[in-house]
């Protein structure tokens, strides 16, 4: 597992957002299986999930094309996991709460958001 400490020191790198996002093993389809059943759009718009569309935490529509996560991570595969299992351990101040989730579950979740590639 990579330590907050870790994934925030790989925000000074340079932007790596066009950078292949290999999630071996993540299945995106089960991803957004997995966005629907956590309730994830009662606070995000979410591509995918017609029901309900969530405004508290923005629209996930192009996220897999943004060059940081909430504005201040690098989107890199590691830190879309970690951000999506963990949030407030990497981003303290952050409104999302911690999901209950296991590393493989949070990796096809950040498969799916990686299909969103376009606004």
């Amino acid at each position: 597992m990579v330590s907050a400490a870790g994934l925030l020191g790989l925000a000074a790198c340079a932007d790596k957002a066009g950078a292949p996002r290999d999630l071996g093993g993540a299945d995106a389809v089960e991803g957004l299986r997995l966005i629907r059943a956590q309730g994830c759009g009662a606070c995000h718009a979410i591509p995918g999930v017609a029901w309900p569309e969530g405004r508290t935490g923005g629209s996930l529509a192009g996220v897999g094309a943004r060059p940081m996560i909430a504005g201040r991570l690098p989107n890199q595969p590691a830190v879309m996991a970690a951000f999506v299992r963990d949030a407030p351990s990497l981003l303290p101040d952050t409104g999302m709460p911690p999901m209950l989730l296991t590393q493989a579950e949070a990796r096809d979740i950040a498969a799916y958001l990686y299909t969103l590639d376009d606004d």
